[in-house]
């Protein structure tokens, strides 16, 4: 027999074989078919316990609590099961079971397979019903990992998650799918790919009616779930609450930073909420509504949202870019007259204070005619009719600044505030000219120019390191991971001002709290340099603000206060901001500050101007 003719042969038999052993198990072995109809694997997810949160000092601020969704597969209810029973167990209605179980079959839903028939149960509502789940075939359990908050602050910074929509779900690679949670606002965003953690999965063998069989093929296909990594974040929960109290019954936003890392070590927005508000439960919804709606915006993040006129605070800048190009020296003595002769018609008014020679003096009494006086001078340096060339100059120094841009990688929402250069004008003016005289206002922070209370605090970051900044954010750590994610979390940024020019600025803001505007801040034994602002406005009570760094060497922390309607700088902005920085670096308020204090706490100026 020919040797191709064997190989024909062998494989035939081979084939017959396989078949056989084919039929064997499938048509006369009734127990492979038995167990063939009795089992089926279920594919079960398993969900990692989202990272925590906690502040500097380690108090913990957003922890995981248990929450439960049921699943169904809905060819597996038990057409007799007593319906009025299971509604009362999970507090539903008749019309909320029929209406849960009603789904578009042939699409997204299938008849065998699980999908979700209530979620976000509440542990206490799931321990009743859990005793009786065995009464209830098709029915599952999943639990999930929802998030509450162990203070009643920092709301805005924290954030909160949400369920994934068509689009992040179409947009992970496969990260997400229905149902999943993800980081919707503050670090909760910012740090999704850390907190998240990965899911496991898990084969299980069920028998015809439901029950677990085991573990398919003995567990070797399954993986477990990865927690989320824990942050640690920079700010300090008990100044973050301290600040929230003070600012109660005000409209407004403080900024604190630590000024040599740029760590933010407060930010807050008032009016807020209360973030368990926004945890994961059945009446979200309507709590966020009622916030959405209420018109005093407690979801609007006035830290980075919110652009304001500096005010008087942005002399400070002025000062240092007139030093820095040679347009004035430290000494230079103008004469305020109670005002400011802008051009034939146009007088600027300034309030009485003593001469002011030099310009630590002028900061100290905030003399306006002194600093619109810097300002034309900056503007016109190449000449009267080349304002476009001093103007971008200027605001050139001012992009060095962060102002006009965003400074943090981690809010993504965060506004510019705006600084105008001469194009700005030229499209503002186009039939006519304009000059330094038109613009003056910026000498004093006002007309077009806008920051946030952030670019505020981080101008006091830079004030008080003599000329450099580092990018603010809120990461101090991710836990077990030896760097920060983003290398400009450690890096110098230098504005172009050089040291020496510092000293008569700072000179002069320490004389604005210890006998200047800023009297209020004093704080006994630490030096505290700042600079007060009050803002026009037209719609009613002008705004209070109050930038400061203290202590004057080595400084520990920066703040920036902004209250609106309030009036002026020193009368609320800079007291709230000498009680936060008291608190701050001597953990307590002194005897002689709490009569200011209890009356900051009880100052409702919410109230008060909407009578007035």
């Amino acid at each position: 027999m020919e040797k191709p003719v064997i190989i024909r042969i062998v494989f035939i038999i081979a084939a017959l074989v396989l078949l056989l052993k084919v039929a064997q198990l499938q048509l006369f072995d009734k127990t492979m078919r038995s167990r063939a109809q009795a089992t089926a694997i279920e594919k079960q997810v398993q969900y990692p316990s989202r990272g925590l949160i906690y502040d500097r000092n380690g108090t913990l601020l957003v922890y995981n609590d248990a929450i439960y969704d049921l699943l169904v597969v809905y060819n597996k209810i038990d057409p007799q099961m007593d319906t009025t029973r299971f509604c009362q167990l999970l507090d539903i209605t008749r019309e909320q079971f029929v209406d849960n179980l009603k789904k578009p079959w042939g699409g997204q839903f299938s008849k065998n397979v699980p999908f979700v028939f209530l979620s976000k149960i509440q542990p206490q509502t799931w321990a009743r019903f859990s005793e009786h789940l065995f009464d209830f075939p098709g029915f599952t359990p999943r639990l999930r990992s929802a998030r509450g908050y162990a203070q009643n602050g920092a709301a805005h910074v924290l954030g909160y998650i949400s369920e994934v929509n068509k689009d992040q779900i179409s947009a992970s690679d496969g990260v997400y799918e229905s149902g999943d949670y993800i980081g919707t606002s503050g670090l909760e965003r910012a740090y999704e790919p850390y907190l998240r953690g990965a899911k496991g999965v898990k084969y299980i063998l069920k028998d015809n009616i439901g029950r677990e069989v085991g573990p398919f093929e003995g567990g070797v296909r399954d993986s477990a779930a990865i927690s989320g990594s824990d942050l640690i974040s920079t700010l300090d929960i008990n100044l973050q609450v301290y600040a929230e109290q003070l600012m109660a019954n005000k409209v407004g936003a403080i900024t604190a930073i630590e000024p040599n890392t740029g760590e933010i070590l407060a930010m807050v927005s008032s009016p807020s909420y209360d973030p368990n508000l926004l945890t994961i439960n059945q009446n979200r919804g309507a709590y966020y509504a009622a916030l959405a709606q209420d018109s005093l915006k407690p979801l609007f993040d006035r830290t980075v949202l919110a652009q304001y006129p500096p005010g008087s605070i942005f002399k400070t800048v002025v000062g240092l870019i007139a030093l820095q190009e040679g347009v004035t020296t430290p000494y230079r003595s103008i004469r305020c007259g109670g005002g400011f002769v802008n051009a034939p018609g146009d007088i600027r008014k300034c309030h009485g204070h003593p001469a002011p020679t030099n310009i630590s003096i002028a900061l100290q009494y905030s003399c306006n005619a002194y600093f619109f006086t810097l300002f034309k001078d900056l503007v016109n340096k190449y000449g009267f009719r080349d304002v476009e060339n001093g103007l971008d100059n200027f605001y050139t120094y001012l992009s060095n600044f962060g102002f006009g841009q965003k400074l943090t990688s981690e809010i993504d929402y965060e506004a510019t505030g705006f600084i105008p250069n001469s194009a700005y004008y030229d499209n503002v003016y186009k039939n006519s000219p304009w000059y330094a005289t038109t613009i003056v206002s910026l000498g004093i922070g006002q007309g077009e120019l806008s920051m946030t209370t952030l670019q505020m605090a981080n101008l006091a970051s830079i004030l008080g390191n003599r000329g450099f900044y580092i990018q603010p954010h809120l990461l101090k750590q991710i836990r077990n991971q030896a760097t920060l994610p983003n290398p400009d979390f450690d890096r110098k940024k230098l504005v172009r001002i050089d040291p020496i020019h510092f000293g008569p600025i700072i000179d002069g803001m320490a004389a604005v709290v210890t006998s200047g505007t800023a009297r209020m801040a004093q704080v006994p034994g630490v030096e505290i340099c700042g600079k007060t602002g009050t803002v026009q406005n037209p719609h009613g009570e002008d705004h209070s603000v109050f930038i400061a760094f203290a202590p004057r060497e080595n400084p520990k922390i920066a703040i920036a206060v902004y209250v609106e309607n309030a009036g002026g700088g020193g009368r609320t902005a800079a007291p709230v901001a000498g009680l936060l920085v008291e608190r701050y670096l001597n953990d307590t308020i002194s005897v002689q500050k709490k009569p200011l204090e209890t009356q900051i706490l009880n100052t409702d100026l919410i109230h008060k101007n909407a009578r007035s």
